[in-house]
């Protein structure tokens, strides 16, 4: 629409950001912390992560497999080009992944209140599974919509769910930490999955690319199967 303006597209793009900052400033209010009244922030104590018992730290090793099954989505949109779409019609690729997510959210979301996290992180995984052995071995450009389609099904299946966990498997008072720890295992795990993905394309190409993720989604799969709340040690 823009004809390649990309300054043009990006000016567009601050409207939304700069209207979701207003939200947050005028629309949240900030919940009261355990140091009322001292005006500082709670201290940060390394001690205190010890507290952080097996569930949570089983979350976060099924949180950093995770991650590095479900690399950067422009992998996507690099088999979408290798399989024939033309660079300018690049963003139908988050188009078509991003349609897939956003209906099956809402349903997604509902069965989420009804049944365990596990249970939906095994169907997103397994989805996962099948959308990059799709991107690996059918062929074409169908096949590799295919695929993108069945990404963005997974997200929808997925999205939250991590959050879910650790919140329920955290201490109360370590909450905020937990999601912290959390967040910095799973950024470090992004940058690696991504990294590693980028130079297994160039190595080998994306059938291999493709075939590690879906790999690291099984290994996933079979830390949730193995996953109990209960136990604490």
């Amino acid at each position: 629409v823009f004809a390649d303006d990309m300054r043009a597209v990006f000016w567009v793009a601050l409207v939304p950001g700069a209207l979701a900052v207003l939200c947050v400033v005028l629309g949240v209010e900030d919940r009261s912390v355990g140091t009322v009244g001292t005006g500082r922030p709670p201290p940060v104590r390394i001690a205190d992560l010890k507290r952080l018992e097996r569930p949570f730290l089983v979350v976060v090793a099924i949180g950093v497999v995770f991650t590095l099954a479900r690399f950067s989505e422009a992998f996507l949109v690099l088999k979408a080009h290798d399989d024939g779409l033309p660079l300018a019609l690049a963003p139908f690729v988050l188009v078509a992944m991003n349609v897939v997510y956003s209906l099956g959210a809402y349903p997604a979301g509902a069965w989420s209140d009804q049944a365990p996290p596990e249970r939906l992180l095994l169907s997103g995984l397994a989805v996962l599974v099948a959308a990059d052995l799709t991107l690996a071995f059918v062929p074409g450009l169908w096949g590799a919509f295919l695929g993108i389609g069945l990404w963005g099904a997974h997200m929808a299946l997925t999205q939250g769910l991590l959050a879910k966990l650790v919140a329920q498997n955290a201490p109360a008072a370590l909450r905020g930490s937990a999601f912290g720890l959390f967040n910095l295992a799973t950024g470090l795990a992004t940058l690696a999955a991504s990294l590693a993905a980028g130079l297994l394309w160039d190595i080998s190409g994306a059938r291999a690319t493709f075939i590690t993720g879906a790999v690291f989604a099984l290994l996933a799969s079979a830390l949730v199967i193995t996953f109990d709340p209960s136990r604490k040690s």
